[in-house]
């Protein structure tokens, strides 16, 4: 009669130890639970904390190393300060320009802040001597590093005047019915349109109106400048035909209202003067050359 009261109390002291086993499990269960939660809660904050500060960071850094923008020029062109004793002259002394060579790639100079870019284009028939007309003023060595494209030839040539630096880019332009496409991008800010024909050839002194007409549909500010190539050549023809080649030469010229050259790349004649003259043009600088309209010899007429 003793026994059954001492087991149900052991029961009873079975049952309660179970349900504690059993409320501490789920207890730990539920803060496993709340710890993983609350653990990938704080890894989400943490990465988009993270992707915030690299957001930041980037920001901040990009705007410490660009440049400021530069306000915009008031003036097209820099005046040049001209000494009296420096005048534009001949192609035999250096007066006030000294050039100096600059690749195509943009080498050489620390900054490109003063540097005056002039755009030259060249027009005119094939096998005239437009290339070897720019190669004999930029020279060898830079004409290995022209750029070329499809119907046209880019070079480049830096000059020293008075301490201003002037950039000539020059634009060839084939002369072949295909490059006529090149011909408007070629003349986009052009300051200066060089048409050119063979003094040997009256074809290709015919084609220059052509030539002139297309250029001005797409630049009708750029100064115009006629130049007969191969004069060396041109001096070897019958004088009868040399007088009607020049007096047509002009003729066209006065119509373009346009500068007059005979030039030759061979023994480089009028190369130098025609781009000295484009300086003195653009900057109002003195042009000591006078006109020679004497037979035999290389016209420059204006």
């Amino acid at each position: 009669m003793e026994l059954r009261p001492s087991l149900s109390l052991r029961q009873k002291s079975r049952r309660t130890r179970t349900k504690t086993h059993d409320t501490a499990t789920t207890m730990t269960q539920l803060r496993n639970t709340i710890e993983l939660q609350w653990s990938f809660f704080f890894n989400k904050v943490s990465f988009v904390g993270r992707l915030c500060f690299h957001f930041v960071w980037d920001r901040i850094l990009s705007c410490s190393l660009s440049s400021p923008p530069r306000p915009p020029s008031s003036s097209r062109y820099q005046r040049l300060s001209l000494r009296r004793d420096s005048p534009v002259d001949d192609d035999g002394g250096e007066g006030i320009m000294q050039g100096t060579r600059r690749s195509c790639g943009g080498g050489g100079y620390e900054s490109d802040s003063d540097l005056v870019n002039l755009k030259i284009s060249l027009f005119g028939d094939c096998h005239i001597g437009k290339t070897s007309f720019v190669i004999k003023y930029v020279g060898d060595e830079q004409e290995k590093r022209s750029l070329n494209m499809k119907g046209l030839n880019l070079m480049d040539k830096t000059l020293s005047v008075n301490g201003a630096r002037i950039l000539f880019s020059i634009w060839d332009v084939a002369g072949d019915k295909g490059s006529l496409d090149q011909i408007p991008m070629a003349c986009k800010d052009a300051n200066a349109i060089l048409i050119m024909f063979d003094l040997t050839s009256r074809s290709t002194l015919n084609s220059v109106v052509g030539w002139y007409s297309e250029a001005r549909k797409w630049n009708q500010t750029a100064i115009p400048i006629l130049i007969g190539t191969k004069f060396d050549d041109f001096v070897r023809l019958p004088p009868n035909l040399q007088w009607t080649i020049v007096t047509q030469a002009r003729a066209y010229a006065r119509a373009m209202k346009a500068t007059l050259f005979f030039s030759s790349a061979t023994h480089n004649i009028n190369v130098n003067k025609i781009f000295k003259f484009i300086m003195a043009k653009l900057f109002n600088l003195p042009w000591t050359v006078e006109r020679n309209l004497t037979l035999g010899e290389p016209i420059i007429d204006f």
